[in-house]
């Protein structure tokens, strides 16, 4: 091929999806989320270009993925949005009644909390990074994703903080750091500096960076300060940029050692690492702080998604005593 040809070569409506999306500086989680509904979508429609298509078509297919592969509300309205970034973003096409579509309501259910015992339970179960990373969720109330993507620099010993970055909805946030997690964050950056060393000396260290400070400051990628606290045993190829790196533990071996532990702690509740957030906010508030410092240290926008943790609290229901105990 010429590069002439190469072009005049129309790329692909796929990778037209993924570029716009890098554009935008979207996560790669949202990336990888909304190429493969714009793919199921075409498919679902016999490979039809969406620009031949329209309001019927959309609704035939998210009225499918309710009734006949029953997806939860959420997902729902993730398709739904996937296919108006790809109307609007990459196509170029504003579709209104794209918006009046009626979709799903997400049912409003009650978070699942641990007890202090429970947790204490979960916690014993567990050992060596998994221990240490759980204990952060639960010590915290950082979500896995956050807890897993801390870097050395963001650990802040003096004044007992914790800085999240980029959270939820791109935010930045401080929570606490539990005095009792000091000694082993310590011991575990001693373990990740041991193995960043190792890499330095084979000709690797690097490690992610956010949109474009690797090309404004070169080789801070390599620098200490930026590296996880959990790093990966393995190094991996980035899939943007193909680079060999040193990513951070995979959230999908925690999530089994969470699920392990329960077991193992005869814990009947569905346990997740998401859970021990949960857990986090509810005995705050049972300890008697301000439901607004939690609302705080979750990072939650809307003081209504932290009142949820008030009707979970260990007062019965309500915080009513029921006739038949008096």
């Amino acid at each position: 091929m010429t590069y002439q040809d190469s072009l005049s070569k129309k790329p692909k409506l796929l990778d037209l999806v993924r570029n716009r999306i890098r554009l935008k500086h979207y996560s790669i989680r949202t990336e990888s989320a909304y190429v493969d509904w714009a793919r199921r979508f075409i498919l679902f429609h016999n490979k039809r270009h969406p620009s031949e298509m329209g309001a019927r078509e959309v609704e035939q297919f998210l009225t499918w993925l309710a009734i006949e592969r029953k997806v939860s509300a959420s997902t729902q309205n993730q398709a739904k949005a996937a296919l108006l970034f790809l109307y609007r973003e990459v196509l170029d096409i504003d579709l209104p009644w794209l918006e009046e579509i009626v979709m799903a309501k997400t049912a409003k259910r009650l978070p699942i909390v641990l007890t202090q015992h429970e947790a204490r339970q979960l916690l014993g179960e567990l050992s060596g990074a998994m221990w240490l990373i759980t204990s952060l969720l639960y010590g915290t109330g950082m979500r896995l994703l956050e807890g897993l993507r801390l870097r050395v620099k963001d650990i802040e010993f003096d004044r007992r903080e914790i800085i999240v970055r980029e959270g939820k909805g791109n935010k930045d946030r401080i929570t606490v750091l539990p005095e009792n997690l000091i000694l082993p964050i310590k011991s575990q950056m001693e373990k990740a500096q041991a193995l960043h060393n190792r890499d330095l000396e084979k000709g690797f260290g690097h490690v992610y960076l956010p949109n474009a400070l690797a090309n404004k400051y070169p080789n801070t990628d390599k620098a200490w300060g930026w590296q996880y606290l959990f790093p990966s045993p393995l190094l991996s190829r980035d899939p943007r940029s193909d680079k060999l790196r040193r990513h951070h533990i995979n959230e999908s071996s925690v999530q089994r050692a969470v699920r392990s532990a329960a077991k193992q702690a005869n814990i009947v509740k569905p346990c997740t690492p998401h859970v021990l957030r949960h857990s986090f906010a509810t005995h705050l508030l049972q300890a008697g702080y301000d439901i607004r410092t939690v609302q705080e240290l979750l990072g939650h926008k809307d003081l209504n998604t932290t009142m949820i943790y008030t009707h979970v609290l260990n007062r019965g229901g309500r915080g009513v005593v029921s006739p038949l105990d008096l």
